[in-house]
């Protein structure tokens, strides 16, 4: 082991005690997962204690390279057959919604000037899955980890307030429950805020809910390619060049592909989502860590107005679509 990498331990062990205690600590605080108490823990620890100098380039490693280490174990999560589930037209509906967002999120970051990538990575939170998304695009798009950590602190705060205010809103909706489940599993931003939405309002709305919501998880490969794509269609690289992607990309879509096809043991695929909901939270932890007051409330406030004024075009579209087609 070289001197850099011998120098990279003592931040990656703290990161590891710290990322772990949050995750077991996570399930006696209803109000976050793990994943966000580790960021919110994470950015307190790193402005409250003046953390030593040594521990500096581990942090920064570690949330880094286990951010691309975790979407390999968050592939085993996707599953491409749910997709067929969904029937044509919710399927038609889905896709709709899902090519908007990022469209808008494209052109909305460049009219309100989001800064850095923030913008990028909420709008492809808020259309595909929330968290996940987040992590699978962002080593590919932002360099700057301080933009990762604000954005999912943006979309699962939208998520929240979407799972809390969206049973409301449709109680005074004389929608069928048909609608209700696409209106619920289109537009919220994770797995947990459409079963904690779709459920609170019934069984039978949950279920087409949380079908809506895998379709929209299985168009995360495809999303992470072309997004990618086109984020960087401006820095004049050739064909090749955008197809030479990274291997957590690559083990991301062949994990994916698999899962889909192959029926493996719910212990090895069980186990897979636990390490990687752990690694994940890890990650976050270490952003956290180097995610300063100032920066935060400069560019978290622009990043929750920008995600705030995409969720709610996200849901007049989705309402829309729910009163036209269904």
């Amino acid at each position: 082991m070289s001197l850099i990498q011998k120098s990279y331990l003592p931040g990656i062990i703290f990161s590891l005690i710290l990322g772990i205690s949050f995750y077991v600590l996570a399930p006696f605080i209803s109000l976050f997962n793990a994943v966000i108490l580790g960021l919110l823990g994470g950015i307190v620890i790193g402005n409250l204690a003046k953390l030593p100098s040594q521990l500096d380039s581990g942090i920064k490693y570690t949330g880094s390279k286990f951010l691309e280490f975790s979407i390999l174990f968050l592939a085993f999560d996707i599953n491409i057959a749910n997709i067929q589930e969904v029937g044509l037209i919710s399927f038609f509906v889905v896709l709709l919604v899902v090519v908007f967002v990022l469209g808008i999120t494209l052109y909305l970051s460049k009219k309100v000037q989001c800064p850095g990538t923030a913008g990028y990575l909420v709008g492809f939170g808020t259309a595909i899955c929330g968290s996940s998304a987040i992590a699978a695009l962002a080593p590919s798009v932002s360099k700057n980890k301080e933009d990762v950590g604000i954005s999912l602190a943006v979309v699962n705060l939208m998520g929240t307030i979407g799972m809390l205010t969206l049973p409301l809103i449709l109680s005074f909706i004389d929608f069928s429950s048909t609608q209700s489940g696409l209106v619920i599993g289109a537009s919220l931003h994770s797995v947990g805020n459409v079963a904690g939405a779709g459920y609170g309002m019934g069984e039978e709305i949950g279920k087409t809910a949380i079908t809506i919501k895998l379709a929209r998880v299985a168009m995360l490969p495809l999303a992470v390619i072309l997004y990618s794509f086109i984020l960087k269609r401006g820095d004049n690289l050739t064909l090749r060049q955008h197809l030479k992607l990274p291997y957590y990309l690559w083990g991301f879509i062949l994990i994916s592909i698999l899962v889909s096809f192959i029926n493996l043991p719910s212990t090895i695929s069980d186990s897979m989502e636990l390490v990687g909901k752990i690694v994940l939270t890890i990650a976050m932890t270490a952003i956290g860590l180097k995610v300063g007051f100032k920066s935060l409330y400069s560019s978290g406030r622009k990043a929750v107005m920008f995600g705030g004024l995409v969720f709610v075009l996200q849901l007049i579209l989705v309402f829309l679509m729910a009163f036209l087609f269904l």
